[in-house]
């Protein structure tokens, strides 16, 4: 006896020593991962400079100054007169301030440690930064540490995340795909545990969410959804409910608290199905505390008087929320929330939300850019999710569904798919590299069969060995037969034998999976290296004689702040407000906000007005400098000309004077020699193409493949100040009087 027990207390400690080995493996690989996610983000310092990028991160930036400088209370009662002008803008209750108080929190941090850091500085890599975090929070949420090792992974590199948290993308969604990753981790741990401790906490990380970015409505309309799923199919339990109950009721307190949500947490239609389930969920626990109670009569008779009195209670709330609708039909919904349910809603009734190109619904090569060949594999990891259906996996479909769904209306929503798309892809890629491998494994005892037959094996007579491992065998099965009553049919080792492969087939599988999976990293990094990390205010070319960078925009922003009056106002097209604010320190008619349409509208409609009524226009709002930006020169195609009949549209919207069938020849957009009088006429035409035949005599337009109409014509109203040959960025003086 002292043998046996030896051997079962050595295989013990080989098997602590083997977890331990396992336990430190695994988060070595995790740093890896984090190192990963850090380093293939850091492209754009690297071949061009530590710079913000992008349009509302130079907003988010300016912001997080005003809080370092200023300190939380300042900045909660910030009025800034810089924007909007003359109506101003109070900041802190307009702004999502996860991400200011975040990175404002860290340089804070730097420098009481003597870490000297600016706040550029900090705020170009607070997304890379929360990369790391969400690829942990990913391998959390993943269950397994195989599977959840190859999620971190992928996620570390997919091209629709590294859209958005490359080194100087310092926006939202920047730390809330953390937080948004992270919520459903704890919230799937409780689903798990019914502890009302990751209770609390996902109610935190929920309200960090909140704080951080307006996705958040996307939790509390997904999370509801999987409750009323787990009630619909006979999953419900205490667990259940704790872990959704107290979400609503402390994540609904905590979103009320932020500024810019208030009491739209608890009026506006995003939010009324996370309580219309919180009904559902007490009244079916209601349900079962009574049966645990009552006969099987008595439970009939209440359950009729229950369902009697619940009827009632929805007829009633269906009929306030019709009269509700019925009395203002837009009344607590948000265009963006109307364009999800309809895509075709925004580019019908709201050209503003339009006009956003990453409103527009994706391409499907916009899906292989940015998730690639998880395309191919996340139903496989569908299909493993239903082996067994649990819980935790069946929030992983339903995130999934409803992910491509929204990713489908609007392509910024792809963010939210890719932590999705990583999860199930990572879970089909360990599942299928853990039968192939598996399969080889067994393979191999069938190899050396030989080795315990003597002679040639036509022999009928058993070998010592062999009669050996039969004896064994019929103990173990006896032992087996006693023990089977009860259990299942089938032992874990029998059932991995089952998922056995050919060892020829196993070994391709795992070559071919390699190599794919070698496919995506060389994708990521050419996404990451070259369509990802060049900043918008830097525009790059290359030509036959070799790489050009055209720094105009940083350039015009610095003549700005260095050659005008500081008290200034700027009129622009709203793409360029945060900018002009955050670069060049001057006040600005309207802004990337675009919270106020009648002000848009107005800047729209001067721009699409002949120069004289625009520039009565201009001067009832005290502008003296107006920014257009033009791209026929060079080819840069994102120029105001491109935009122009977004202003039209926007600006036909509030005034009716401006049409858009007077700047369409025969249904099309042209400026040539067919333009319609009034396009030609317009001040965008007048701005953008004052002058531009002198550049080659033709007045050749590079991004529409043209000549331009109106070659030859004088400002009689607005007189040029500089201008950028290189970028075509005009800046023209607003005079209070004509100019002959």
């Amino acid at each position: 006896m002292p043998e046996p027990q030896s051997s079962v207390a050595s295989s013990g400690s080989v098997d602590r020593l083997r977890n331990a080995f396992g336990g430190v493996l695994c988060i070595f690989t995790l740093l890896l991962i984090g190192v990963l996610a850090f380093s293939i983000r850091l492209f754009s310092v690297i071949k061009y400079e530590s710079v913000i990028h992008e349009f509302d991160p130079y907003f988010n930036y300016r912001v997080t100054q005003f809080l370092s400088k200023n300190g939380i209370y300042e900045f909660w009662n910030w009025f800034d007169d810089r924007t909007w002008y003359p109506l101003g803008r109070v900041i802190g209750g307009t702004v999502y301030p996860g991400l200011t108080l975040t990175a404002g929190t860290i340089w804070w941090l730097l420098n009481s440690l003597n870490i000297p850091l600016s706040v550029e500085t900090v705020c170009v890599f607070t997304a890379p930064v929360f990369s790391v975090n969400a690829s942990w929070a990913t391998y959390l949420l993943t269950k397994g540490p195989g599977a959840g090792l190859m999620a971190a992974t992928i996620l570390a590199m997919v091209p629709s995340y590294i859209s958005r948290s490359v080194a100087g993308s310092y926006d939202n969604e920047a730390v809330a795909i953390f937080a948004l990753i992270f919520t459903f981790y704890l919230y799937v741990k409780t689903l798990n545990t019914g502890s009302l401790f990751y209770a609390a906490l996902n109610s935190l990380s929920y309200f960090y969410m909140v704080c951080s970015w307006g996705g958040y409505t996307f939790i509390i309309n997904l999370i509801p959804m999987h409750v009323l799923l787990c009630i619909v199919t006979g999953r419900y339990s205490s667990r259940l409910y704790i872990a959704y109950a107290p979400l609503v009721v402390l994540g609904t307190l905590l979103a009320a608290s932020v500024p810019v949500v208030g009491f739209n947490a608890v009026m506006t239609s995003e939010h009324f199905a996370s309580f219309l389930v919180f009904i559902i969920l007490h009244v079916v626990a209601l349900v079962y505390y009574i049966k645990g109670l009552l006969t099987p009569r008595l439970f009939k008779v209440a359950m009729t008087f229950v369902i009697t009195v619940g009827l009632a209670v929805c007829f009633a709330a269906a009929a306030i929320l019709i009269a509700l609708i019925a009395s203002s039909p837009t009344k607590g919904w948000s265009g963006r929330s109307l364009s999800l349910l309809d895509p075709t809603y925004a580019s019908k009734y709201i050209p503003i939300i339009a006009s956003v190109s990453e409103h527009q619904p994706p391409t499907w090569p916009s899906y292989f850019m940015d998730i690639n060949v998880l395309a191919f594999l996340v139903p496989a990891g569908i299909v493993s999710c239903f082996l067994p259906l649990s819980d935790a996996s069946s929030f992983l479909v339903l995130y999934l569904v409803t992910s491509v769904y929204f990713s489908g209306v609007m392509v910024r929503l792809m963010l939210v798919l890719a932590p999705a798309a990583c999860i199930l892809s990572g879970i089909a890629l360990s599942e299928a590299f853990g039968v192939l491998t598996r399969s080889m494994k067994f393979q191999r005892p069938t190899l050396d069969d030989g080795s315990f037959t003597a002679g040639d094996g036509s022999s009928d007579t058993p070998t010592n060995s062999e009669m050996g491992l039969k004896e064994k065998t019929s103990k173990k099965n006896r032992k087996k037969d006693k023990e089977s009553e009860g259990s299942s049919p089938v032992d874990h080792r029998t059932e991995e034998k089952l998922l056995v492969l050919p060892c020829g087939p196993s070994a391709v599988g795992i070559m071919l999976l390699t190599i794919l999976s070698g496919f995506y990293v060389i994708h990521c990094v050419w996404a990451a290296a070259e369509a990802y990390s060049a900043p918008s205010i830097v525009l790059t070319s290359r030509s036959h004689d070799g790489f050009h960078v055209f720094d105009d925009f940083r350039e015009a922003y610095g003549w700005l702040r260095h050659n005008t009056d500081a008290d200034d106002k700027v009129a622009s097209w709203w793409d360029y407000g945060y900018q002009t604010t955050a670069m060049a320190n001057r006040t600005v008619i309207v802004d990337n906000n675009t919270w106020n349409n009648t002000h848009i509208a107005t800047v729209g409609t001067a721009m699409a007005s002949p120069e004289k009524v625009a520039w009565e226009i201009f001067n009832s709002l005290d502008v003296k400098y107006v920014l257009v930006i033009f791209g026929g020169l060079i080819g840069y195609p994102s120029d105001d000309i491109n935009k122009f009949l977004w202003m039209v549209r926007i600006g036909g919207g509030v005034f009716p004077q401006i049409k858009e069938a007077d700047y369409l020849k025969d249904g099309n957009y042209r400026v040539d020699a067919h333009s319609t009088p009034t396009m030609l006429n317009s001040l965008m035409y007048k701005l953008c193409y004052y002058r531009f035949v002198e550049t080659d005599g033709k007045g050749f337009d590079r991004v529409r493949r043209y000549e331009i109409g109106k070659k030859h014509f004088k400002l009689t109203h607005f007189e040029e100040v500089e201008c950028f040959y290189s970028f075509f960025f005009f800046q023209f003086g607003c005079e209070k009087s004509p100019i002959a």
